[in-house]
């Protein structure tokens, strides 16, 4: 990656960010009800690590 990094991509890599976070921790009761205990982060639709998957940005 080059050493100045353009506001637009910068924007579009803040938003890549962003998807990849876990959903709220309240969303979990709100779905599956009280009892059960299931992680937030299987709400998140993009799942994504710099690891192993790169973006296009």
């Amino acid at each position: 990656m080059a050493r100045y990094i353009h506001p637009s991509r910068k924007k579009r890599l803040i938003k890549k960010n962003k998807q990849t976070r876990w959903a709220p921790f309240w969303t979990v009761p709100k779905i599956y009800g009280k009892g059960r205990k299931v992680h937030p982060g299987r709400h998140t639709v993009t799942k994504r690590s710099w690891r192993r998957t790169k973006t296009k940005a």
